[in-house]
């Protein structure tokens, strides 16, 4: 892969063909006089009249339910930062490519030529309803986390930043699977963040969530303590009393690290620092994680490591998460994703990584019989299907128990077969 090679793909293929990776795909016949006239004037009146009547008759007559609005304003692009608007386009295409193809949900990308917070919450909350969801996308810290929660009192459908709670759902699931391997409790460890963005703040507050009570957060300056007088709000509430100042103070009896900052952060000295047993690092950085798999495993032979990149074991990739989501949350049409709703798709995705591999999944990896729940398997792998039926399933079921579901008569286990037909149709079986 190539400068060349990529910026080739993104361009049209031929005549008939177009720039970009997304289009629209016209779902319904409009090949003679009378189906023009149902799709358009005058026969579309009858569903706009049924919807005014009852505006949630647009899940029903329109492809609402089955919609997701990607929206950026570009200030914290991958690891490009602050780049424009248009320039983060490619991106959030990309996005709607991985909605379609992981979980059939359709997605329309929107580029806002704004940085303030009050006119992208007024432009998102005004836009809202012509969406099943809203995917916050690539907004930088401290700005997203108010954007998302002053969006998610006001519009009447999920809104949800994927940049926060997808890395916080998939590194969940894999603690669920280290505590399960060793046998302790969440309420017993120490836990170590290292970036204190939006990533960071979510995935620490998933972990409060799961029991985790001794959980150490860094920023740039070092340990966020009750002593700082630097902090924002959301960094304050994870101030602790604490002597530790550096990274390796951090570091010592360490259960868990995570990685959200720069490469090689962290040294094999630091390693051999963390808890006897079963120490655990997510190491997220791209491309260069905060320690290479083989550096710390040479470190400690007992350490069990995740990162972002494909080409390592564990990877914490956020295609685990929010296509499925959102996709149980449409189906049963959510009005909000809730915590319960975040910790069901983490819980999902810990309990598969725990059944048998399929074949087409080793192939894909090439890794052969060694993709066995273990130190090197415990988070699924994205081209595990079955992702789908277990994420979507969980997610749809908690939406109904909190009560934040419009479907009111959910049959769970039908549900459950109904993805997995789409997970084969996804799949290129049926």
């Amino acid at each position: 892969m190539n400068k060349e090679e990529c910026l080739k793909y993104h361009m049209a293929r031929d005549e008939f063909d177009t720039n970009g990776k997304i289009g629209t795909l016209v779902t319904k016949p409009c090949e003679t006089q009378e189906e023009l006239a149902i799709a358009y004037t005058p026969g579309v009146a009858y569903p706009c009249l049924e919807i005014e009547k009852d505006i949630d008759k647009a899940y029903d007559y329109t492809n609402k339910g089955n919609l997701v609005a990607v929206i950026t304003d570009s200030t914290a692009v991958l690891g490009l930062g602050d780049i424009g608007q248009v320039a983060g386009k490619p991106v959030m295409e990309g996005k709607c490519v991985l909605f379609k193809k992981f979980a059939n949900v359709d997605a329309v990308d929107i580029e806002l030529n704004t940085k303030d917070t009050e006119e992208i919450i007024k432009i998102v909350s005004s836009m809202a309803d012509s969406f099943g969801g809203v995917n916050l996308e690539d907004i930088s810290a401290p700005r997203c986390f108010e954007i998302e929660e002053r969006l998610k009192e006001i519009c009447d459908v999920p809104v949800f930043h994927d940049d926060q709670h997808g890395t916080a759902v998939i590194t969940t699931a894999g603690l669920i699977n280290v505590l399960e391997m060793s046998g302790k409790k969440p309420e017993d460890i120490k836990v170590v963040v290292i970036g204190a963005g939006a990533a960071g703040i979510a995935c620490a507050s998933m972990y409060r969530n799961l029991g985790v009570k001794n959980i150490v957060m860094l920023d740039s300056k070092g340990v966020i303590h009750t002593g700082r007088t630097d902090l924002n709000k959301y960094k304050q509430k994870f101030a602790i009393d604490t002597e530790d100042r550096t990274l390796e103070d951090a570091m010592k009896g360490a259960d868990m690290v995570l990685g959200l900052s720069k490469g090689n952060m962290i040294t094999p000295e630091m390693v051999k620092t963390m808890t006897d047993t079963n120490p655990i690092i997510f190491a997220c950085a791209n491309p260069e994680p905060e320690i290479l798999p083989s550096v710390a495993k040479e470190a400690r032979a007992d350490i069990i490591i995740g990162t972002g990149r494909s080409d390592f074991p564990n990877q914490v990739n956020n295609v685990l998460g929010f296509p499925q989501i959102f996709r149980g949350a449409l189906d049963v049409r959510a009005r909000k994703i809730t915590e319960n709703m975040k910790m069901a798709a983490a819980r999902a995705l810990a309990e598969l990584a725990r059944e048998e591999v399929p074949e087409h999944v080793k192939k894909a990896h090439n890794r052969g019989d060694d993709m066995t729940f273990g130190p090197d398997y415990i988070i699924p792998s994205p081209f595990d299907r079955r992702v789908l039926v277990y994420v979507s399933s969980a997610v749809a079921k908690a939406a109904v128990e909190d009560g934040v579901a419009r479907v009111k008569d959910f049959d769970y286990d039908a549900y459950r077969v109904k993805l997995q037909r789409l997970a084969d149709h996804l799949d290129g079986k049926i």
